[in-house]
C-alpha cells in the first residue's frame, strides 16, 4: 500500500496537471458511473492528501460555491496512471504495482494523441478496469483499483477527514492528538504508528525505520514512552515522510551510512537501516536484523540498537 508521501506526490501531480480546467470525468469500468456523472464538466480547483486519502475539489463553473470533493484510497491494489501530450511528459504512475518499492512506478512518456474542434487532447480507449478518468486539456489520469472512490460534500469529507489523525506532512498539524492516544493506549508503539486514525500516512516502512532511528522497541507498550520519546517519533516521521515527498523514494539512511552513495542512488540497496533486511547485519551495531509479524504486516527492527 502506499504510504502517506506518495499521495502527498499525487495530489501535487493532479493539482499541477489539471488544477482550474474544467474536466471530463467518467467511469469506463461503470462502477463509478454515477459519481463520475455527478463531477462531469466540473472544474478541479483544489487537490490535497491527508495519510493515505486523497481529496480532489470540484466546482460547479457558473457557481464557485457549489463544491462536490472525489475522495479515494488507492488500498493495496489501487493505482493512478497518467498520459497525454509533452505536457504531460513528466507524469509518473503512482500505486500498485510497484516492483521499485513504495513510490511511482516509472515516468510517462508524452504521446502521440489526438486534438478536438476545441484542442483538447482526445484520449485513447481505456485499457483494463478503469474506475474513473479525468480528461483534461492535455491528457487524463486514470484510476484503478481503488479501496474507496466516492463523491461527497465539503461536509462530509470533513467528517471523514476528522476521524484521521494528524498527518506529519500537514505543516499545520498538530501533533498532540497523536501522543494523547499514543499515551492512553497499552499497545505496541509498533501497532499504534499503522493506526490512521492514530497518525496519518505512515506505513510500514516508516513505522519500522523510524523505531530504529528513534531507538524504540516497537513492541513497547505505547504508554510506557514518555511524551519526549513519542515526540521525537513524530518529527522523525515528519522529516522522513519529507525527504520521500522530495525524492519519490522512502530513503531513511544518513550519508555517513552509505559512504559514497548519493540519496538519488541510495534506493535499494542502501535506502533503509532495518526494513527487507532480515537475517543482515544492523548497519550501527552489527547484530542480525529480525523480522516478525506485527498486526498482520512484516516488522523488521535491531533487538541490540531498539533492546
Amino acid at each position: 500500500m502506499p504510504e502517506g508521501h506518495s499521495i502527498h506526490r499525487l495530489a501535487r501531480q493532479l493539482g499541477d496537471l489539471f488544477e482550474g480546467q474544467q474536466l471530463g470525468v467518467s467511469s469506463p469500468q461503470g462502477r463509478f458511473a454515477a459519481g463520475a456523472a455527478l463531477l462531469d464538466g466540473r472544474v478541479l480547483t483544489r487537490a490535497r492528501a491527508h495519510g493515505k486519502h486523497l481529496y480532489l475539489d470540484f466546482t460547479a463553473p457558473e457557481d464557485p460555491s457549489d463544491v462536490l470533493v472525489l475522495r479515494s484510497h488507492l488500498g493495496i491494489y489501487g493505482a493512478w496512471s497518467f498520459a497525454g501530450d509533452e505536457t504531460f511528459a513528466a507524469a509518473s504512475s503512482i500505486g500498485a504495482p510497484r516492483r521499485v518499492g513504495e513510490r511511482e512506478t516509472g515516468s510517462a512518456e508524452a504521446e502521440a494523441v489526438a486534438y478536438d474542434d476545441a484542442g483538447r487532447v482526445v484520449p485513447e480507449a481505456p485499457v483494463g478496469a478503469v474506475r474513473a478518468r479525468l480528461v483534461g486539456e492535455h491528457g487524463w489520469a486514470d484510476l484503478r483499483g481503488p479501496a474507496l472512490c466516492t463523491v461527497e460534500t465539503p461536509e462530509e469529507a470533513r467528517a471523514a477527514e476528522a476521524k484521521l489523525g494528524p498527518d506529519p506532512l500537514d505543516p499545520q498539524a498538530d501533533p498532540e492528538p497523536f501522543l494523547a492516544a499514543a499515551g492512553r493506549s497499552r499497545r505496541a508503539i509498533g501497532v499504534l504508528l499503522m493506526e490512521q486514525n492514530v497518525v496519518s500516512g505512515i506505513g510500514n516502512i516508516f513505522r519500522a525505520e523510524s523505531l530504529f532511528r528513534r531507538g524504540v522497541d516497537p513492541l513497547r507498550p505505547a504508554n510506557s514512552l514518555t511524551r519526549e520519546e513519542l515526540l521525537g517519533l513524530w518529527e522523525e516521521n515528519v522529516a522522513l515522510m519529507a525527504v520521500g515527498v522530495r525524492v519519490g523514494r522512502i530513503i531513511t539512511t544518513d550519508p555517513e551510512d552509505r559512504p559514497g552513495v548519493p540519496e538519488s542512488e541510495a534506493w535499494p540497496e542502501h535506502a533503509n537501516y532495518v526494513y527487507h533486511r532480515h537475517g543482515q547485519d544492523c548497519l550501527h551495531c552489527g547484530a542480525t536484523v529480525l523480522k516478525r509479524d506485527l498486526n498482520g504486516r512484516g516488522l523488521y527492527w535491531c533487538p541490540v540498537c531498539q533492546a
